[in-house]
């Protein structure tokens, strides 16, 4: 697979196919016409299915809110957003094309980390406070609009870092005069940002995975 996978790359059948993995050269032909007929259908659902539009977060006294965007041309999409609520709890959540799916991750006082899709909890009980790696990014076709102003910060990152193969993004809770995380045993860390108004601190790492060996 290679370096990055944009979304762009989805829109042919070529590069659908490095996404999934497939070598042409090890499949029949048959096969190989199976596969393009998975890949029109795909293309169809995509073609179909609701951008998210611009996100309209209301303001709460006392919550902090943090983003993660992409710059497209003139766009800003909104990938990602960590919340920090009154009590101190805080939450990673994603914007979906599908609202039903409701992705997030939860950090609570105790030090558990919730996970949860479609009112399902996954790993209930776990501490941390490093939130799952993130990856599998595509900006333009959830087409969330990130209004900066709804945001404490922002972390904007230029067009082509984020993709569908080797980009990830990390977010960790840092107690203050903590080091920062290090990924560097499996990633490279392109940026990483600090955001000290909060206590722990919110670190959002953009990165890409290191090739084996």
């Amino acid at each position: 697979m290679k370096e990055f996978i944009s979304e762009d790359d989805l829109q042919t059948f070529e590069g659908w196919l490095t996404y999934q993995a497939i070598d042409t050269s090890m499949i029949t032909t048959e096969e190989l016409a199976t596969w393009r007929c998975y890949f029109e259908e795909a293309r169809k659902q995509r073609a179909v299915s609701s951008k998210v539009g611009l996100m309209n977060l209301k303001t709460v006294p006392g919550e902090s809110k943090y983003a993660v965007a992409v710059r497209e041309g003139t766009d800003l999409f909104l990938v990602l957003w960590i919340r920090r609520n009154q009590k101190g709890e805080y939450c990673v959540l994603k914007p979906m094309n599908d609202r039903q799916v409701n992705l997030y991750t939860s950090y609570h006082g105790d030090g558990t980390l919730h996970h949860k899709m479609v009112k399902q909890k996954f790993f209930p009980g776990q501490k941390s406070p490093s939130f799952p790696i993130m990856n599998g990014f595509t900006p333009k076709d959830t087409g969330a609009i990130c209004d900066p102003t709804a945001f404490t910060g922002m972390v904007e990152v230029a067009s082509g870092v984020l993709g569908l193969g080797h980009s990830c993004i990390g977010v960790c809770l840092v107690e203050p005069g903590i080091g920062l995380p290090d990924y560097t045993w499996a990633y490279q860390v392109l940026t990483q940002t600090v955001f000290r108004e909060v206590s722990p601190h919110v670190v959002v790492s953009i990165m890409r995975k290191k090739h084996p060996g």
